[in-house]
């Protein structure tokens, strides 16, 4: 286990390292940056020291060269400011083009994916790697690094000059430095677990807060408005225990920080202090211990910053394990070299098709069917015999196990998606508006349609009138949240959004099951007029909305058990019959 977690973890910086390499000549940058900065801050200790030894002792004070150190700590400072300045500026540029290039490859990966991949996955999941996850890897791995090296930089070169100067007083420093490092430690470990538990609870609150307002109707009606107020309140309460645990260790960080500073300027202090009024050691001059203390100041700081990112590190490499995982997905096979469909005269043949989601419970077995171009197929059947199953697999969002679909006598594994589904409308019974205008919802599969044209669609929709009531009219911005339209309304959107279209062939999911009777009449004479000259198929429970349908396709459990005309399965007095009495008697 610990093998898998290792090479996991290398996989995921590795990940990361691949789409750093456009930018590292910016992280190199910004370790050089890094690298200028530091020294600048190191010398400055020393210019002061110097400038102390020309202020100390009767006759001894020469204000031109003291004047002179405050000249070069002045340059230091801007030194320092300027390369502080343009270092960050390389790495957030790095981690900001990096975490863009990562998060575009997760979105185009969702994009490519076989639709089981995202049927089979909390979609919350999925959004939360795109976005949170690469976030995380922005802050931990790219920018934490730099910090983890200006760290470890600075208390070497720290150290360094203060064994240069005096290694007996680096020595203090060191003895001392397990105590800087188990002090930060702890503090980082417990500030990290409490705001990781804080971060969890209040992901809990939010999905609380969301679920209760997008279930608002069901609460007030049920009257569980007390239940779920105690509910938020027993929720929150942990927030905010959980909340003030871990302020209460990130508070830790400065008193923490500073009593192991206190320690270290105390014992750097005192041991100076006997070297400079110790006979015969006239190379320990005030000034350089007041540069010792400057040094034991600075050098007991990067412990604490690099403890915390250390941690981060950590969580950003888990993050980029996510991000991995999903840019490692399978993707659909390639249509690269297959041709478009070139003509489709609405001909469709099914032959010994087979499919299962799981293996183990097949859905549909040695399914054969012929659709002749125009005809009007209706589909049938229980809840879960397969309807929709049917569907996706005319559209290629699945694959069959075994068995070969023909559209004008092609194999659809033949030809590419994107010219296979251009060649089918399809209105689903759950309708998706996505944020934009209404005419930009209507027009979203021909883009460069007119006013007119999408105007046209709308009043063979019968939505037209309606848009006119909206404060914009057709530039009105919606979105599938809103309460602007009604769900019955959205659903006429997308019936013209096909309508608009104009595809060869149809699928009708029960595309009417959000709209009234009355509005549903004028809906099917649209689309008997549409359905024209068109191969439709269309899956509906309301059987007396498919009497006039040319095929009648009756399933459950996976298989076409009766086929025929309205009239001829009446007759047979089958299942079918079964369910068209059981909904007018």
């Amino acid at each position: 286990m610990r093998k898998q977690n290792k090479q996991r973890k290398k996989g995921a910086i590795a990940l990361v390292l691949r789409f750093m390499r456009p930018y590292y000549p910016l992280i190199v940058l910004a370790l050089l940056c890094s690298v200028v900065q530091i020294a600048a801050t190191l010398l400055a200790p020393v210019v002061i020291g110097k400038a102390v030894d020309y202020i100390i002792g009767k006759g001894n004070v020469d204000l031109d060269k003291v004047l002179r150190y405050a000249y070069v700590l002045m340059a230091l400072i801007a030194i320092v400011m300027l390369f502080q300045w343009l270092g960050s500026l390389c790495t957030n540029k790095a981690a900001f083009h990096t975490v863009r290039d990562l998060r575009c490859a997760a979105f185009n990966k969702l994009n490519r994916v076989p639709l089981s991949f995202i049927d089979n996955r909390s979609h919350g999941d999925l959004l939360s790697r795109v976005v949170n996850d690469t976030d995380l890897i922005s802050d931990g791995l790219i920018q934490g690094f730099t910090q983890l090296f200006s760290g470890v930089v600075t208390v070497a070169g720290t150290l360094g000059v203060m064994l240069w100067y005096c290694w007996q007083l680096a020595l203090v420093v060191v003895l001392i430095t397990p105590v800087s490092i188990c002090v930060a430690y702890l503090i980082a470990r417990a500030t990290h677990n409490m705001f990781k538990l804080q971060q969890k609870k209040r992901g809990e609150l939010s999905g609380l807060a969301e679920e209760d307002l997008s279930g608002a109707k069901a609460v007030k009606a049920f009257g569980r408005e007390h239940a779920a107020e105690a509910q938020f309140d027993a929720v929150n309460e942990d927030l905010r225990k959980v909340g003030v645990k871990a302020m209460f260790y990130s508070s830790l960080t400065n008193p923490g920080t500073r009593f192991v500073n206190a320690i270290v300027y105390a014992a750097v202090a005192v041991a100076g202090a006997l070297m400079v009024i110790r006979a015969g050691n006239v190379g320990f001059t005030v000034g350089l211990l007041s540069c010792f203390l400057s040094y034991a100041n600075q050098y007991t700081k990067p412990f604490n910053e690099i403890t915390g990112v250390v941690t981060e590190l950590q969580t950003a490499s888990a993050a980029a394990g996510r991000v991995k995982e999903l840019l490692e997905e399978k993707e659909e096979p390639s249509d690269d070299g297959l041709p478009a469909l070139q003509y489709c005269d609405g001909s469709l043949e099914i032959e010994h098709l087979s499919f299962a989601y799981d293996p183990a419970r097949p859905l549909i077995q040695d399914l054969n069917l012929s659709v002749l171009p125009g005809s009007r197929v209706a589909i049938v059947g229980p809840t879960g015999c397969g309807k929709t199953t049917l569907i996706n697999l005319l559209m290629r969002f699945y694959d069959p196990q075994q068995g070969v679909i023909r559209l004008s006598a092609t194999p659809t594994t033949e030809i590419t998606r994107q010219s296979l589904r251009a060649a089918y409308g399809m209105v689903l019974q759950d309708s998706w508006i996505f944020r934009g205008t209404v005419a930009q919802n209507i027009s979203y599969g021909k883009e460069d349609a007119t006013r007119e044209e999408i105007e046209d669609a709308a009043k063979r929709a019968h939505i037209h009138s309606s848009i006119l009531k909206l404060p914009q009219g057709y530039d009105t911005v919606i979105d599938d949240e809103g309460s602007s339209v009604s769900q019955g309304e959205k659903q006429l959107l997308c019936i013209a959004r096909i309508l608009l279209t104009q595809p060869p062939m149809l699928i009708l999911d029960e595309a009417t099951s959000n709209i009234d009777t009355r509005t549903e009449a004028k809906i099917q004479s649209a689309f008997a007029a549409m359905m024209k000259g068109r191969t439709s198929f269309v899956i509906a429970h309301r059987l007396s909305t498919i009497i006039d349908a040319d095929l009648i396709l009756v399933m459950r459990d996976g298989n076409v058990i009766e086929q025929g005309t309205h009239s001829q399965l009446l007759a047979a007095n089958g299942f079918y019959a079964q369910l068209y009495n059981s909904q007018f008697v």
